[in-house]
């Protein structure tokens, strides 16, 4: 089979073009309409306030006979689903489904608890699944919740930390650096303001994801 250079979208910006008869969302951008797999919660505020103008970070799955785009309205969001799908057994869509059924905060604190039972009964994940996720995820994700002293991270620097671990740092890496910045920046400070400094210090240790 000939192989192909398969160019990443990693963000679209455009204006909201509705629903795919399946149920994709489609982002016109440019006079082209992206058809985007969303976590439900995101498509169905698409659906109430029909933007005009939107972004969502996407993730590319290229399969052998589709390419299909997978978005998120946050930084967050996506980090999380690449979490999920580094769990053996879970693909795009099935880590998808995982989040359409809670917020991504509820099911970190779920799967940081070990609460395999919780996931299977509340939130409908298969228990091979939700057992998987706790063995696999539950250290990494009690050790981003252990950032903010036990809790999960707040505001601005939550979502800091989410874009560094996005970017293919480690937890450590990206809470030394806020520590680092925060002796500069302001607590009011933006997060894109936050972002570009801890970038700049993390600069030249910055691996490939």
């Amino acid at each position: 089979m000939p192989r192909y250079s398969i160019a990443m979208i990693g963000k679209l910006t455009g204006g909201w073009g509705g629903t795919t008869p399946e149920g994709l969302a489609l982002i016109e951008v440019g006079g082209v309409g992206y058809a985007v797999r969303t976590p439900l919660p995101a498509l169905l505020a698409l659906q109430a306030s029909t933007p005009t103008n939107l972004s969502l970070f996407i993730h590319t799955a290229v399969r052998d006979d589709a390419i299909d785009l997978y978005g998120f309205p946050t930084l967050e969001e996506l980090s999380f689903f690449k979490q999920l799908m580094s769990v053996s057994g879970i693909g795009p869509k099935t880590a998808l489904n995982v989040m359409s059924g809670a917020e991504v905060a509820t099911l970190k604190q779920a799967i940081a608890s070990g609460d395999a039972a919780k996931l299977t009964k509340v939130f409908g994940i298969g228990k091979k699944s939700a057992e998987r996720m706790v063995v696999e995820l539950r250290d990494k994700l009690a050790d981003e919740i252990s950032l903010a002293g036990g809790s999960m991270a707040s505001g601005t620097d939550s979502e800091v930390i989410e874009a560094l671990m996005a970017l293919g740092y480690r937890t450590d890496e990206a809470r030394g650096a806020l520590k680092e910045i925060s002796k500069i920046f302001p607590a009011e400070a933006s997060v894109h303001e936050k972002l570009a400094g801890a970038l700049k210090y993390l600069g030249p240790t910055l691996k490939a994801s």
